[in-house]
């Protein structure tokens, strides 16, 4: 990647002074540019008050003018290589762009005080070597201080994300034990389990197999969070099993008034996703609308060409209100936000969440982070 396409990457950039700009002004610029006029001028810099005053603005101005070009260019390096795990390569195009531009700023007004023989400038073999030295000095401090002050605060946000993702994990799986252990679904799935042990016992036993399935998963996913940052995503193939077994236990309840689609290619399979998020959309459709043999409710699963999810339902939304408090969307789209913000090789842009609703269907399109 060139410097230019690094310059006109991201249109949207818009340049704001860093504090390290502000703060090498203040505590720089006060002693390296009188020390660099010295090396430039010799004593007589120190010696004639009108020398002095006149080629400190100037070398002060262009000092101001590279430092200005240096920041924007540091801020769009870190711009397009953000992550902690690009510090390699962050590095290389910070120090190749100081290595570059600073001579340029030194070696063009070296020349102009030459031919215009400025405050009576006479060149001294060294001088140039000298400065050039001192430069290389400067630009290795100034760029290694940027980058520990940069991934030091970045560390700091990947720990405050994790904190984060771990407790909307967790939120999340409150709310979804919690939906399971409440005395409606409780007594709904028991009585479903009782209608069956007499009438149909091997329908029974599957049906509490199934049930099993479903509070071993959630247990297991709580355990993982609760272990480590592992539990953070799962693969599709897991949540795929885990959904048939929990819609086990909606068909057994609503039977003909429930179906479930579900149609994705074997290469979408070690794609990743937050665990438990196509049971709250499930859930979610089972919450807002009619069930009824007469007009059933699909559900379907769905993967399409863009590596993205899609969870639909048709629309009949029940006549009587609903209470929701939104838990179950807003903790998926804040964790893929989160996650998106986790991983440098994720455009925020298509790892969104979307939420799309017609007159005659409800669609979350989910992206699929890639295989584990």
């Amino acid at each position: 990647m060139s410097m230019f396409s690094l310059l006109i990457t991201h249109e949207r950039f818009r340049y704001r002074p860093t504090k390290q700009l502000k703060w090498q002004l203040i505590l720089l610029f006060p002693w390296f540019i009188p020390l660099v006029t010295y090396l430039l001028l010799g004593p007589r810099y120190l010696q004639h008050w009108p020398t002095f005053v006149g080629a400190t603005l100037i070398n002060a101005s262009i000092g101001v003018t590279c430092q200005l070009l240096l920041d924007y260019i540091t801020q769009r390096i870190a711009d397009r290589y953000p992550g902690l795990r690009q510090t390699g390569q962050r590095l290389f195009w910070l120090l190749l762009s100081f290595m570059t531009i600073t001579p340029l700023f030194i070696l063009g007004p070296m020349w102009a005080y030459d031919h215009g023989h400025w405050f009576g400038y006479v060149y001294i073999p060294g001088t140039v070597t000298r400065i050039l030295l001192f430069n290389v000095v400067v630009n290795l401090i100034s760029v290694g201080s940027f980058e520990s002050v940069y991934s030091l605060t970045k560390w700091r946000e990947n720990m405050l994300e994790k904190e984060q993702l771990k407790k909307i994990n967790l939120q999340s799986q409150y709310e979804s034990l919690k939906n399971q252990v409440n005395p409606h679904f409780l007594f709904n799935t028991l009585n479903s389990l009782s209608s069956l042990i007499a009438d149909e016992p091997d329908r029974a036993e599957a049906f509490v197999d199934e049930m099993a399935k479903v509070y071993r998963y959630l247990l297991q996913t709580n355990r993982r969070s609760d272990e480590s940052t592992d539990g953070e995503l799962t693969t599709l193939t897991t949540e795929l099993a885990f959904i048939q077994s929990y819609f086990h236990l909606l068909k057994t309840r609503y039977g003909q008034g429930i179906a479930l689609v579900v149609d994705v290619p074997d290469s979408a399979l070690p794609c990743l996703l937050p665990p438990l998020t196509l049971q709250m959309l499930v859930e979610n459709a089972v919450k807002h609308n009619v069930i009824h043999p007469q007009k059933p409710l699909t559900i379907e699963i769905r993967a399409d060409a863009d590596s993205r999810l899609l969870v639909r339902n048709n629309l009949q939304r029940k006549t009587t209100r609903v209470l929701s408090n939104q838990v179950g969307l807003s903790n998926i789209t804040a964790k893929y936000r989160l996650l998106t913000q986790g991983r440098a090789n994720l455009n925020p842009a298509t790892a969104t969440v979307i939420v799309d609703e017609s007159p005659d269907y409800f669609t979350v399109s989910l992206p699929l982070l890639g295989s584990g």
